[in-house]
């Protein structure tokens, strides 16, 4: 299991960024910790909820895109797997 910590936040947000993701903070009226806007690369995280509900809601976004091994570097890679195993 991934710890809840702002490194692992910053490195989920990295592995975002080099898919072309942009992670905004933002407050708002949604329940859920992260959202990704009409299709755009744009997600956008409710600022008000604890690191664990960011971490795990990024996660989650994550599980649902359809990822090409060619799209991160060998250790990218290896990270978006261990985030995707540890939670399902």
């Amino acid at each position: 299991m991934i710890s809840f910590t702002q490194y692992n936040l910053d490195k989920i947000e990295n592995l975002l960024n080099e898919l072309g993701y942009k992670v905004r903070y933002e407050k708002g009226n949604f329940k859920t910790g992260a959202c990704v806007i009409q299709n755009s690369k744009v997600i956008v995280v409710n600022r008000f909820s604890n690191l664990e509900i960011k971490i795990l809601s990024l996660i989650q976004l994550l599980k649902d895109f359809d990822l090409e091994k060619e799209q991160l570097d060998e250790k990218q890679h290896t990270f978006f797997k261990s985030l995707i195993k540890t939670t399902a």
